[in-house]
Parts: C-alpha cells; sequence; structure tokens
C-alpha cells in the first residue's frame, strides 16, 4: 500500500470517528424531541421552540468557548462566576455610574478578554495547572460581583430597552403575527459566532495548531508550533464568550443577582462540548457538534419541565449523568479509532 494510501485511511478513520460522534449526538436529539413531542402536546408550542432556540443560543455560546479550551486539552471553570461578574457590572456601569451604552459594553467585554489572558499567562508562564487557576476565578470573580454590588440584585430599572432587545427580540420569519415562528435575535449571534469559530478551528492554521496542541503538546512544540501563545489564545477565547454570554443573559432577564446568577453555567458549557465531540483528553472537537450539544442539554432541561415534573430538582444529577455518558461514549470511541488504525498498519505492514 502506497504512502498516500495510507494517509488517506488515516484521514478516514479520524473523519469517521468524528462523524460517528455528530450523528450519535443528532440522533439522541432527535430521539428527545419524539418523545417529548409525543408525552406533551406543548413541545411543538411555536413560544416553547422559540424559548428552547433561545436558551439553546445563550449556552451554545458559552459551550463553544469552553470547547477550545477543551480542544487544547484544558479545562475553565470559571465561566459562570465569569458571566456574573459581567452581568452585574453592565447594568452597575449603565444605571449607577451613568456610563454610555458603548463605553460600558466595550468595559466589561474586555475585563472577560482580559480574565482570559491572565488565565493563559498563570497556565503557561507560571506552569500552574487549569483546573487550579480556573478553580480560584471561579470563586474570586463570584466574589468580587457581590463585594462590588454589595450583593444586591442588579438591573436596568426600566431602561435601555433597545439595547436589551439584543438579547429579547423575536425576529419575524413566516410573518409578524405573533401565532407564527419568530426566530430569537439570540440565534443569529450564535450562527454568527459558530461559523466564525468553525472557520478559524477548521480552516486556519491556528486552528490546527490548537488541534495538535490538545493532541500531543510536545510534539507540537518541537513541531515548531508556539505552545504557550496557543493555549493562551484558547483561554482568551473562551473567557471573551463566556463575557458576550454574560451581557446576553443579563440584557435577557433584565434583574442580576450577584449570589446565584450563573452558578454552574460552567456545567452546561462543559457539558455541551462533550457531549459534542470534544474529547477532555484535547485534540478533538467540533463547533458543530457542540451547538447541538447545547441544544440536547436544553431539550432535556425542557422535557423534564413539561414531561417530569417531580424531577426538577434532579437536573443537575442529570447534567452529571449527560457528561459521564460522554466521557464513556468517547472513551469506547477512541478504543475503536485505535483499533481501526492498529488493522491499518498491520494491513499496510
Amino acid at each position: 500500500m502506497s504512502h498516500n494510501d495510507s494517509n488517506a485511511k488515516t484521514t478516514r478513520v479520524r473523519f469517521s470517528g468524528q462523524g460517528v460522534k455528530i450523528w450519535g449526538i443528532v440522533g439522541l436529539l432527535l430521539a428527545i424531541c419524539v418523545y417529548t413531542a409525543a408525552s406533551s402536546d406543548q413541545f411543538l408550542h411555536v413560544r416553547n421552540i422559540q424559548n428552547v432556540i433561545h436558551r439553546t443560543s445563550l449556552y451554545g455560546i458559552l459551550g463553544i468557548g469552553a470547547a477550545f479550551v477543551i480542544i487544547t486539552g484544558g479545562i475553565d471553570l470559571s465561566i459562570g462566576s465569569l458571566v456574573c461578574l459581567v452581568g452585574v457590572l453592565l447594568p452597575d456601569l449603565l444605571t449607577h455610574h451613568n456610563w454610555p451604552v458603548v463605553p460600558a459594553l466595550l468595559a466589561v467585554l474586555a475585563l472577560a478578554f482580559a480574565i482570559g489572558l491572565i488565565h493563559g499567562l498563570l497556565i503557561t508562564k507560571m506552569r500552574l495547572q487549569p483546573f487550579v487557576v480556573t478553580l480560584c476565578g471561579l470563586l474570586l470573580y463570584r466574589g468580587i460581583a457581590r463585594g462590588l454590588t454589595g450583593d444586591v440584585a442588579q438591573g436596568f430599572q426600566g431602561r435601555f430597552t433597545g439595547l436589551r432587545s439584543i438579547a429579547t427580540e423575536l425576529l419575524p420569519v413566516f410573518g409578524t403575527d405573533k401565532d407564527l415562528f419568530h426566530l430569537p435575535a439570540t440565534a443569529l449571534i450564535l450562527i454568527v459566532i459558530a461559523i466564525m469559530a468553525a472557520v478559524f478551528l477548521n480552516k486556519t492554521i491556528y486552528g490546527r495548531y490548537l488541534l495538535a496542541l490538545g493532541n500531543n503538546a510536545e510534539a507540537a512544540r518541537y513541531s515548531g508550533i508556539n505552545v504557550d501563545r496557543m493555549t493562551i489564545l484558547a483561554y482568551v477565547i473562551c473567557s471573551g464568550l463566556a463575557g458576550i454570554g454574560g451581557v446576553l443573559f443579563a440584557l435577557d432577564i433584565a434583574s442580576v443577582q450577584p449570589s446565584d446568577f450563573g452558578n454552574f453555567y460552567e456545567l452546561y458549557a462543559i457539558a455541551a462540548a462533550v457531549l459534542g465531540g470534544c474529547s477532555l483528553r484535547g485534540g478533538e472537537g467540533s463547533i458543530m457538534g457542540v451547538v447541538i450539544g447545547a441544544a440536547v442539554m436544553q431539550v432535556i432541561y425542557n422535557t423534564i419541565n413539561l414531561v417530569h415534573q417531580n424531577y426538577q430538582n434532579m437536573e443537575f444529577a442529570i447534567i452529571g449523568g449527560v457528561i459521564l455518558i460522554g466521557v464513556i461514549a468517547d472513551e469506547l470511541v477512541r478504543r475503536v479509532i485505535v483499533g481501526r488504525r492498529e488493522a491499518a498498519r498491520r494491513a499496510a505492514g
């Protein structure tokens, strides 16, 4: 067998592994939708579908950010607390300090990106573990948010309706009748971010660097990749998207309570990434898969509310189970792929 044939077979094996994950999660999403639609006549109601898409969009943005870090073999546990910090600072700047809208938005987003930069520097230059750095961030940013606001809820005081429409607007698709389907504005934001992330990850040299870093950091370093720079970039992207998510969440709910706003959002983000095909070992990931994973999480949440109200208090247990199933599935797929590669090598030899 020629060298080119061998490379082609290896490529097909890798594609099939990622493809199996994506098609598997699509099948799971469809199965849950069919089950919920058959069990509740409210599921296919226009407003319910709009709400599911809206929530999927918000959490999907966080999931995409988490995916970049997970692809490098890292983790970010501070996403929820960063969402909280950004979410309380924005209305505070606008209403209590009378900042103009644009400077306030730029300030909170700059803070989010700066936090990602700090995470990346601590991990690469100080050689601290990502788990430790972001766990400290989880506690630190929540504490700062509560301290700056005196643990008092922050809101927009009925003002800034134009700004809030970024997260609350429903865009007509089939007509302006309220009974017809309208696309949440947040879905457009997710689509733009997802396309940009997918192009970056799959079509640019820097995306390939991130995947190579996750596969084998030492090999990436010896091949000339600036591993530290790529790691920093991943954490900056993650925190930046968490900042965008924090702004959208705050604009959506209008009143932000520092003590619980953003609690466990990092779990939703990590679950969406893992379900979507990101390996916690690094080196694998699909933006489309992450979006579908976020949709699965929100449809499960919707199913609990519509069909199994008695299990509403077990939401986080279900999330934990979903993450565990995703990790087990990832390991099983990895073993199948390794077996196929070994078989291909023996056949080539």
